[in-house]
């Protein structure tokens, strides 16, 4: 399958600093493109697929992921095929692979076109972006099945602390109405969890910022990705600490009262609203607040929600593409057999991802 990579250029967001990030694209060759029949129903997955490294030994992998350790390009592409069978097993009711894929932890846009022109080569993933920060060992991207008509990465610097990884926004058109994607991998709690919530914070601020500038142009926008915090987050920390994701509560209102813009409000409404903080606040609907069970990573012996899919209240406005479910895929093959999930282990070549993907599914109403 011939394929054309697009340009690696530098954006520069200009919101309370700047920051300089990697943005791919790559997409089918125009003689071979055409676009995929309009669908009742538009699947998206997110996954984490747990560091997702090719089979080439650059020194920029994980010590585990070298060829000193033992790591190969058959071992590569074993990964490659397991990750695509399991892709296949995501369809559900829809019976067919999603529409577009969110991937977490890959190492280059090469990865994600092995993924489409390999085992999934039958699915018409023809349409990639991919973004990372220059001399980052992991980034983000999309696998499409519909044509991306617009690509673009995200990041900021506030003061001394810079969102450590991008956003990375597509737009795509199925059946001509717009949606957009903003996918996230936020810094962990490694090391502290407070000391590491501001750099949380602070891609939250990227985030609002957009869903502010997309909801002047009514746009329909999900949010989606490994935020590394819960969607209670504020409620396991006893309310204590301003995180970047908070409830629609009076108390985190207080918390939040002079930093407007450093936080996401989630809501188990449908639509999802803001009641407790400022009328500009927007809202995202999460279904983990009262569709989801358990979680999506399982650590010292709980589940955690830290995989995300979040919807804004243009999904629930009656016309257009509309919110319809939300899955998390806690089935064979992404658990393991004591049901959580199926971790890969790289010295010995199994397993598939310490993440659970999360499905979504949206239906069309003319």
């Amino acid at each position: 399958m011939k394929r054309i990579t697009g340009l690696i250029f530098f954006i520069l967001i200009l919101s309370a600093g700047c920051g300089n990030l990697r943005l791919s694209e790559g997409q089918k060759t125009a003689r071979e493109t055409s676009s995929p029949s309009p669908v009742d129903v538009f699947t998206a997955a997110v996954w984490n697929v747990q560091t997702l490294y090719d089979g080439r030994d650059t020194g920029n992998e994980y010590a585990e992921f070298r060829e000193t350790e033992g790591w190969s390009a058959e071992k590569y592409q074993a990964r490659l095929t397991a990750i695509s069978q399991a892709i296949q097993q995501m369809a559900g009711p829809a019976k067919a692979a999603p529409c577009i894929i969110g991937f977490v932890e890959i190492e280059n846009i090469g990865i994600l076109e092995d993924l489409a022109g390999g085992s999934l080569s039958k699915n018409g993933y023809y349409w990639t972006a991919f973004a990372n920060l220059p001399g980052s060992s992991l980034g983000i991207g999309f696998l499409s099945r519909f044509p991306i008509t617009d690509t673009r990465a995200h990041s900021i610097t506030i003061g001394n602390d810079t969102a450590p990884r991008p956003v990375l926004e597509i737009r795509v058109e199925p059946r001509g109405e717009p949606l957009v994607f903003l996918l996230c991998h936020w810094k962990s709690k490694l090391g502290d969890d407070n000391a590491t919530e501001a750099l949380r914070r602070s891609s939250a601020r990227v985030v609002q910022r957009r869903l502010r500038e997309l909801k002047e142009t009514e746009t329909p926008v999900i949010v989606m990705g490994d935020l590394n915090e819960n969607h209670d987050e504020f409620y396991r920390r006893s309310g204590a600490i301003l995180s970047a994701l908070l409830p629609d509560d009076p108390d985190a209102a207080a918390l939040a009262f002079n930093k407007p813009d450093e936080y996401l409000v989630l809501s188990g409404e449908k639509p999802p609203r803001a009641r407790s903080f400022t009328k500009d606040v927007p809202a995202l609907y999460t279904p983990w607040d009262t569709e989801l069970k358990d979680g999506s990573y399982y650590f010292r012996g709980e589940w955690e929600t830290i995989d995300h899919i979040l919807l804004s209240d243009l999904l629930f406005n009656g016309t257009g593409w509309e919110y319809a479910d939300c899955r998390v895929l806690n089935h064979a093959p992404f658990i393991s057999s004591k049901g959580s999930p199926d971790s890969y282990v790289p010295r010995f070549g199994r397993g598939l991802s310490d993440h659970l993907p999360l499905l979504l599914y949206l239906r069309f109403l003319e």
